[in-house]
């Protein structure tokens, strides 16, 4: 029997959760989190990490297994999730993946490209950048260098940005064009559902889980973590934010509007990663029977 990976995956906020849980109870399979935020497990609120009943349905892999002082990279990832992957096709045909990391399922699916050897010098000063010139100035050099990454990668996130110098730096060369070589081959086949919905009903959601979690003490899980702000985890939308409320440089209402606006835009940057592949089919999450009529189709071929 052939063995399939079945991806869902789409812009935060768009209802990943709710039909992975669906389809991994319709194929007795199990799930890997491909969601790079939620592997943390001091980051439980601001990463909307699946409800204590959702884990209880259906085994998940993945979620909340390293703690923010492990530095963990997508190469280990891609190494982890591939074992992971191969033990449980020895129980079942299909696995299921999910998650919003664009760069993590390209690690899984087509594997990552052979980046070139960065010497620690150039690591360290681009580090050194980071603290004394901030994000933005990093950020239009790649917009010089790459314009092409700079167009969907997470601004927010320096670990990201750096990396992408880095290349440019040592190899003289784009970023993005190591991206684009052939891909690896799997031992399974995989099985894309990418998620979208209209533009206001999807930033409506984000706006409406925002306030969901600020209710649920998101600004002290924030508040315990500020002993660590400084690691790459948390370098990221949710947190970042709230930082900058303790720091007194705004009020919370203030912070909690930037969550949301970054958070969509921090979407609005999925789906540019997204719509870059000419092959992608898009459904709407509250489509059921045309996804099922589809992955029907594609575990049968």
């Amino acid at each position: 029997m052939k063995k399939h990976l079945i991806v869902i995956a789409g812009p935060t906020g768009i209802g990943k959760t709710d039909l992975s849980i669906r389809l991994a109870k319709q194929y007795q399979a199990e799930i890997i989190s491909c969601d790079s935020r939620q592997f943390y497990r001091e980051m439980n609120i601001g990463t909307a990490v699946p409800n204590k009943t959702d884990l209880a349905e259906v085994k998940h892999h993945f979620i909340q297994n390293l703690s923010i002082e492990n530095p963990y990279t997508v190469g280990d990832f891609e190494k982890d999730a591939l074992t992971k992957i191969d033990e449980l096709h020895q129980k079942n045909d299909v696995v299921i993946m999910v998650g919003g990391s664009g760069l993590y399922i390209d690690a899984v699916c087509k594997g990552l490209d052979d980046f070139p050897k960065i010497p620690t010098d150039i690591r360290a000063r681009l580090n050194q950048r980071l603290v004394h010139e901030g994000i933005e100035s990093l950020e239009q050099e790649l917009n010089k260098l790459d314009p092409d990454y700079h167009k969907i990668v997470d601004k927010s996130n320096p670990h990201r940005i750096i990396r992408a110098l880095e290349v440019c730096l040592v190899s003289g060369k784009a970023f993005s064009s190591f991206r684009k070589k052939q891909e690896k081959t799997r031992t399974f086949n995989t099985i894309k559902i990418i998620l979208n919905r209209d533009r206001e009903t999807l930033y409506e959601r984000i706006n409406l889980r925002v306030n969901q979690m600020m209710k649920e003490g998101l600004l002290e899980e924030v508040n315990n973590l500020l002993p660590y702000r400084e690691f790459n985890a948390l370098q990221t939308v949710g947190y970042k934010e709230l930082f900058a409320y303790f720091d007194g440089e705004c009020n919370l209402e203030t912070a909690i509007e930037e969550i949301k606006k970054n958070t969509r835009r921090y979407a609005k940057r999925q789906m540019t990663w997204f719509r870059r592949d000419p092959e992608t089919l898009f459904f709407n999450p509250d489509e059921d029977k045309n996804i099922n009529a589809y992955l029907e189709q594609e575990l049968k071929d």
